[in-house]
């Protein structure tokens, strides 16, 4: 357990955009360890305040972490989810009260975009991209590329080695989560050529975009046919990246056009008649129809 309170980690973890669980006291019955608006938050780490300790808690933290893990397979709609702890009868405590919890879950970053080469399109793009739920994972071959780039809790950044760049890149792409967005933008072509050729053998990997005109795109296509990647393969990579119809050369406007060209791809919003919590799971789960 972390001596970090609740909403310390909660205000860190959010700026961050790392997965993790608030868990609220929010109806209290008998003799309990805390009141209702006794929060902790939960990662799959550790845990930050208390709810009040003992097995009750143990289960709580259990019940977080399930929530997290079953997000983390796709399996679970990050959905608030009410639980009732009958102190006794669940969780073996003699105080012998009553305790409804809720469960917020926040799965972490909407998105993950991998980006390849610290110029100044990436510059320009990363802190475009900062203020959303997004993590960004940002990769050069170049020791001092991001020496002048201020830190940001959602910019994950790492040095290639440049002396042995494929293994080098090999380790990077088994760095990232699953359904990554990638752009290929270093200063090399050949490393641009040795990325997209590695980010079509890799599983896992959601989009990946070239910079450069038509003629660079038209350029690679031989190599990486002869290392055997058909055209179904190919028609993967988009080059030129951006928007269509978006014009301008300069870094900014580039990146502008990338930007809004990742907002496409973000998954969209269903909306179900119902969602959250039901009123009757509400009722029983606060006592306030069939008591648990």
């Amino acid at each position: 357990m972390s001596a970090e309170t609740w909403h310390s980690a909660l205000h860190r973890l959010q700026g961050e955009a790392a997965p993790h669980v608030l868990i609220s006291v929010v109806g209290a019955e008998g003799s309990t360890p805390r009141e209702p608006g006794a929060k902790m938050v939960v990662t799959a780490e550790t845990s930050h305040d208390t709810l009040g300790g003992g097995r009750f808690e143990y289960q709580a933290i259990a019940c977080a972490r399930d929530m997290l893990a079953a997000s983390a397979r796709g399996e679970q709609p990050t959905t608030p989810r009410l639980e009732a702890f009958p102190l006794g009868g669940r969780s073996g405590q003699c105080c012998g009260g009553h305790v409804s919890l809720l469960f917020e879950c926040f799965a972490g970053a909407e998105q993950h975009i991998a980006i390849f080469g610290a110029g100044h399109v990436a510059q320009a793009l990363v802190p475009l991209l900062t203020p959303l739920a997004w993590r960004i994972h940002w990769f050069d071959s170049r020791a001092d590329a991001f020496a002048a780039l201020a830190p940001s809790p959602r910019v994950d950044c790492r040095c290639l080695d440049e002396n042995a760049i494929t293994p080098a890149i090999e380790t990077a792409l088994e760095s990232l989560p699953h359904g990554v967005h990638a752009l290929v933008m270093t200063h090399d072509h050949t490393q641009d050529r040795r990325l997209v050729d590695a980010l079509l053998n890799h599983a896992g990997i959601a989009s990946i975009g070239l910079i450069g005109s038509q003629s660079k795109w038209a350029s690679f296509q031989r190599p990486l046919r002869d290392a055997g990647h058909d055209t179904n393969a190919l028609a993967r990579v988009r080059c030129p990246i951006g928007i269509p119809g978006a014009g301008g050369k300069r870094p900014y406007e580039i990146a502008l056009a990338i930007a809004a060209e990742l907002l496409t791809f973000a998954p969209a919003e269903t909306h179900a008649s119902q969602r959250g919590v039901t009123p009757t799971t509400w009722r029983q789960t606060t006592g306030q129809g069939v008591h648990l």
